[in-house]
């Protein structure tokens, strides 16, 4: 068999103990049915506090198409999926979970799309079974407040999961912004992407590491990272009450002048005070997360930094991350 072209296969892990083996197994016997391609795997150990380093390491002792990185300290996955996608050689890259929620049958099916001439094919779930009511609904209103705000349009139920050519993979690895939202970077490089829909999967074993604030964050983060439209909002805003107050003013020495009547007292005064104290609070937020973006992008810091790794680093440029001894 003559194979044809290599698929780097990238899987950000964090406390995934559990599940590693599984993982591999499942994927392999799934990429063993593909003729005519070689597959090679990155695990990005993102910190983990358990034993999926030690996994690793015995896996890549075992398999030699397994390659792994481990960072110094819990980096976040944003910076695990950038790391992964920097140690990449292979004419496509695949960019999945190790959770099992991102089914590996899938992958013939995105290799087969791909092939028909796509720079990337990705999948987005049509459903989130298995996920709370209130968890699933803000979810969705973020993807409806983000393509409003944003010029960057993100389909709903868009996941991480993906193939992409080394061209859009060479393009994701020039934006080396440190606070990093990937689903809008896929997008915002553009090329051309075909969705398949999947139904939702549950992890066999395990659980979700991302708590409730953590996604707000990160939502905040994929907001405030494409659109200064908050700040426009708060613009708008101001305008609209200072219009409002002078009007209010106006209206009121009227009827002080003309019919007497007293200035509004104490309660009028108070909501006022509150209402605008209120907007001012909501404002300076605003204003603070999009310092506190320059603030960190200010610092130049490196986005991950490497521990421990049995890929030989000197083929790659090292700009973006720290070899620790």
């Amino acid at each position: 068999m003559i194979i044809t072209k290599r698929i780097d296969i990238v899987v950000p892990c964090y406390n995934e103990e559990d599940v590693l083996e599984m993982f591999y197994t499942k994927t392999e016997s799934i990429l063993n049915t593909i003729k005519g391609y070689s597959f090679r795997y990155v695990f990005v150990d993102d910190g983990s506090k358990d034993n999926t380093l030690k996994i690793m390491t015995s896996l890549s002792r075992t398999h030699k198409n397994i390659n792994y990185l481990s960072f110094s300290r819990n980096f976040g996955k944003e910076a695990a999926m950038y790391a992964g996608l920097k140690y990449t050689t292979g004419d496509y890259v695949i960019v999945m979970d190790a959770d099992l929620q991102h089914p590996p049958a899938m992958i013939p099916d995105m290799i087969a799309v791909i092939e028909q001439g796509h720079d990337c094919c990705a999948a987005m779930r049509t459903d989130r079974k298995g996920e709370s009511v209130v968890k699933s609904w803000f979810s969705r209103l973020f993807y409806k407040l983000s393509n409003k705000l944003t010029s960057v349009k993100l389909v709903q139920g868009a996941v991480d999961f993906r193939i992409m050519s080394k061209q859009m993979v060479d393009s994701i690895m020039e934006l080396t912004e440190n606070q990093r939202f990937s689903k809008g970077i896929f997008s915002w490089v553009g090329f051309d992407t075909q969705w398949i829909p999947y139904k939702n999967v549950e992890r066999p074993v395990g659980h979700s590491k991302w708590s409730f604030w953590g996604l707000f964050k990160y939502a905040i983060d994929g907001i405030t990272a494409f659109s200064i439209a908050p700040l426009r909002m708060v613009t708008g805003l101001g305008f609209f009450i200072s219009t409002f107050a002078f009007v209010y003013i106006i209206i009121t020495l009227i009827q002080t002048l003309i019919c007497g009547i007293a200035v509004p007292g104490y309660v009028t005064t108070l909501s006022a005070v509150l209402f605008l104290g209120g907007i001012i609070e909501f404002s300076i937020g605003i204003l603070g997360e999009y310092i506190g973006h320059i603030y960190i992008e200010a610092k130049n810091r490196p986005i991950f930094i490497l521990k421990e790794t049995n890929i030989p680093l000197t083929k790659f440029n090292s700009k973006s991350e720290k070899q620790e001894d």
